[in-house]
C-alpha cells in the first residue's frame, strides 16, 4: 500500500514553489519565479516577491496536482515554509498552505528553509546516510552541517556565514562588474572564457583558528571591487571574463576546502552539497575532484531541485509524515530569521498577538 501524499509549498523569497512527494519519491514539482521583476532593481524587493506570490499561488499550486494525475482531495498532508525568508513573502506561503490544509482535512506541517534544501537530495540520491556532512550554499546562507536523522534529532551546526554569504558575494561582485542579477549564474557564464589564475583573490579563513569551519566572503567581495576599481582608475578595461572566474575559483575552493576538513575530522565518508551556489559549475567540479582523491562520496541535487522549490519543502513533509512527527497547531506563524535547528519549524504569534 502506497504511503502518504504530501504537497509541499515554498514562497521564502522570489519564487513560488509547489511539490508533491510520496514515500520519499517526486511526482511533480512546479515553479514561478518573479526573478526578472527584480533584475532591473538588482536584487529581490520584498514587497514586488509578496505580490508575485499572491498571483503565482493557486496556478502552481494546480498545475503540480494536475502533473501528479492528483485532486486536492488526495492529498494527506501538506508541508509549507514557515522561515527563515522575506516576512511577507513567508505570509502569503503560509495563508495558502492554512487554507489548503482546511480544505482538504488534512495536517499541516511548517518546515524549515533550509532543511528543505538538504532533504532535496533525498529526492534524487535516496536517504540520507547518518551521519553526513552537509554544505549549504544558497543567496542568502552558506552553512557547514553535520546530520544524522534530518526529522528526529537535532542539526549541528559546524560553521556558519559570518557576514556575506557566497551567494551574496556572487551577486554583489557582479553588479560591480557591470553583468546582470542574479549574480551566481552571471559569474559562471563569464567564467567559461577566463583565467582563474589571472587574479589572485583571496581565500578567506582558510588559516585554521577558533572557527575552522566559519565562512566570510565579505572581504572576497571587497578585494573584487578594489581590482575593478584600480582597473578604471587607470582607465583600464576590466577583464571581466577573468575576474569572474578567479573569483568562481576562489568561492569554491574555499567551499570545497572546509567541507572536507570537515569530513575527515568527523570521519565521514559522504559530503551533501546543497542550495543555489551548487549549481555552479566549478564549485561542483572541484568538490567533485576533491571528494574523489579523497575517498568521500559526493552528492549534489538536479540543478531544479538546488534553487528554491516546493519539491524540497514536501521532502521534508514526508520525513515528517513518516516519522510520526507532530503536525503545526492552527495558530502556526512565520519566523523570518529562524535558526536551523530542526527540521520542522512551527513558531507561534506572541501572546498579545494570540490574545488579540
Amino acid at each position: 500500500m502506497s504511503g502518504p501524499v504530501v504537497l509541499g509549498i515554498e514562497s521564502s523569497c522570489d519564487e513560488t514553489g509547489a511539490g508533491i512527494v510520496r514515500d520519499g519519491k517526486l511526482l511533480a514539482h512546479v515553479v514561478a519565479t518573479s526573478m526578472d521583476e527584480h533584475a532591473r532593481f538588482g536584487g529581490v524587493v520584498p514587497e514586488i516577491a509578496a505580490r508575485a506570490h499572491l498571483h503565482s499561488f493557486n496556478p502552481v499550486v494546480r498545475e503540480a496536482l494536475d502533473r501528479a494525475g492528483l485532486r486536492l482531495g488526495q492529498v494527506d498532508a501538506v508541508a509549507v515554509t514557515t522561515g527563515p525568508g522575506l516576512s511577507g513573502a513567508l505570509q502569503v506561503g503560509l495563508a495558502g498552505a492554512k487554507s489548503l490544509a482546511y480544505a482538504a482535512g488534512v495536517p499541516l506541517y511548517g518546515v524549515h528553509h533550509l532543511a528543505g534544501h538538504v532533504a532535496a537530495d533525498t529526492l534524487e540520491h535516496g536517504p540520507l546516510p547518518s551521519p553526513c556532512v552537509v554544505l549549504i550554499v544558497s543567496g542568502g546562507h552558506t552553512s557547514l552541517l553535520l546530520v544524522r536523522d534530518l526529522v528526529r534529532e537535532p542539526i549541528l551546526h559546524l560553521g556558519d556565514t559570518l557576514d556575506d554569504a557566497a551567494g551574496e558575494c556572487f551577486d554583489k561582485v557582479a553588479r560591480i562588474l557591470g553583468l546582470p542579477y542574479p549574480g551566481g549564474p552571471a559569474i559562471d557564464r563569464a567564467a567559461r572564457d577566463g583565467d582563474p589564475r589571472a587574479v589572485a583573490f583571496p581565500r578567506p579563513l582558510t588559516r585554521g583558528g577558533d572557527d575552522p569551519y566559519a565562512f566570510s566572503f565579505s572581504g572576497l567581495k571587497t578585494a573584487a571591487a578594489r581590482w575593478v576599481e584600480k582597473h578604471r582608475l587607470q582607465g583600464l578595461d576590466v577583464p571581466v571574463a577573468d575576474g569572474a572566474a578567479a573569483l568562481q575559483e576562489a568561492v569554491a575552493d574555499v567551499l570545497s576546502r572546509k567541507a572536507l576538513a570537515a569530513c575527515r575530522a568527523y570521519d565521514v565518508k559522504t559530503l551533501i552539497v546543497v542550495g543555489g551556489v551548487a549549481a555552479n559549475s566549478r564549485v561542483r567540479a572541484l568538490t567533485e575532484r576533491r571528494c574523489a582523491a579523497a575517498g568521500v562520496e559526493l552528492r549534489v541535487p538536479p540543478m531544479t531541485l538546488c534553487t528554491d522549490n516546493g519539491a524540497m519543502i514536501a521532502a521534508v513533509g514526508d520525513l515528517l509524515v513518516r516519522s510520526g512527527a507532530e503536525p503545526a497547531p492552527l495558530d502556526v506563524s512565520i519566523d523570518p530569521s529562524a535558526p536551523l535547528e530542526c527540521a520542522s519549524l512551527t513558531p507561534l504569534p506572541a501572546p498579545s498577538a494570540r490574545a488579540a
